[in-house]
């Protein structure tokens, strides 16, 4: 950007964040710098780029942003191939006996990586209620390093109080993780709140065209980022040039298209609290919430995911979820587009046998910004 004066709104930041025109050619779209490798003058002199695994322009404008929208001019982003390439390499800085609470709604994938990889290599993990505090205490022990949730959470849409979590942590003296893909920085910011750290798979509302896998991860501490930022250059797992353009192409319109899905997942969620084949419908939105107040103080909106239970059980679940026409049958969400799924038996499946239940007749939706009417009667029809 032109001028060093700060900006302080977030769709500006969203927009020229990291993102100042290209030097050489005036470009205002950051370029695909699509190379893997860079021209040094001398043996040790070069211009901050060495090789692609290790830094990338692109992907430096990626980071910025991110940095920017999360927590400001304090904070230092790194980004990913994927979500879970940004959460397994935080946990690289985990060593044998160190313990883990983890909270027990968590995406099926965060759950495997802990329940059947993590703790091959001796870290210890206990499931727990965040939302409950009082009983989650007993889950802390003296070797807890890391505290880890996901709020809203998925799928059961809980909210977490991050202010509140965050002081335990850190009595304990762990770092609290938040997993913020479901809400995004748009609507939350859990390092303003007392969070160390956030991740996110941007493949969903950051990217938000669901045509790019990716991850972020965006912390206060320089320190920590740089031993991250370490074993991800050892290891690899650094997203394409590509990928990380299309993913700040995507954070330009968050605002915008937050907006538009909450709107319809409030509209959505209605529809289904009144409808007879539904047993319960879970947005944060709806009073009927059981920390609807705390998403409130806690959130600037309240998202575009929605969960119900239908009330004939699984069988209904499943032929429902086969009968949308606009909804569309898939695993992943925060696309333009709405997308229906059944946890227990796609997202959530790694939790079979697990202490984490999938009620039969859960169904999730991520709810798109096509217009509300034709996505209302799609469900009617589906339901019916």
């Amino acid at each position: 950007m032109k001028g060093d004066y700060n900006i302080s709104g977030f769709a500006t930041r969203a927009i020229h964040a990291g993102q100042a025109p290209d030097p050489t050619t005036g470009s205002v779209t950051v370029p695909i710098y699509q190379t893997s490798t860079y021209a040094q003058e001398r043996v040790g002199q070069n211009k901050g780029y060495e090789y692609s695994r290790t830094h990338n322009p692109t992907r430096t404008a990626l980071e910025e942003c991110i940095a920017s929208l999360e927590g400001g001019a304090d904070t230092f982003g790194l980004g990913f191939a994927s979500g879970m390439a940004a959460i397994n390499n935080l946990m690289y800085l985990a060593r044998p006996g160190d313990h883990v609470v983890l909270s027990d709604d968590v995406y099926g994938g965060t759950f495997r990586l802990f329940d059947k990889v993590l703790a091959n290599y001796g870290i210890e993990y206990s499931l727990a209620n965040l939302a409950d505090l009082e009983r989650a205490a007993g889950k802390f022990r003296a070797t807890t390093r890391f505290v880890w949730l996901e709020t809203p959470t998925n799928p059961w849409l809980k909210i977490i109080d991050i202010r509140q979590v965050a002081e335990m942590a850190h009595n304990y003296g762990a770092k609290l993780v938040v997993d913020n893909t479901f809400a995004s920085p748009y609507l939350q910011r859990p390092l303003e709140l007392g969070a160390d750290v956030v991740v996110h798979s941007s493949t969903k509302y950051l990217g938000g065209h669901s045509d790019v896998v990716g991850g972020l991860m965006v912390t206060k501490d320089r320190d920590l980022r740089d031993q991250v930022a370490f074993h991800q250059n050892a290891t690899g797992a650094v997203p394409g040039p590509f990928d990380s353009w299309l993913v700040m192409r995507g954070l330009k319109t968050l605002p915008v298209r937050m907006r538009a899905h909450g709107e319809n997942a409030l509209a959505v969620a209605k529809f289904l609290a009144e409808h007879p084949k539904v047993e319960q419908a879970i947005y944060p939105g709806l009073p009927s919430h059981p920390q609807y107040e705390l998403a409130k103080q806690q959130m600037d909106g309240f998202g575009g995911m929605v969960s119900f239970i239908a009330k004939d059980g699984y069988e209904a679940a499943l032929e429902m979820v086969s009968r949308t026409k606009i909804f569309t049958l898939a695993e992943s969400l925060g696309g333009v587009e709405s997308l229906i799924e059944h946890p227990g038996a796609m997202t959530h499946a790694s939790l079979a046998g697990s202490p984490i239940e999938m009620h039969p007749g859960l169904v999730r939706l991520s709810v798109g910004i096509e217009t509300i009417d034709d996505l209302l009667k799609d469900l009617e029809q589906a339901l019916a």
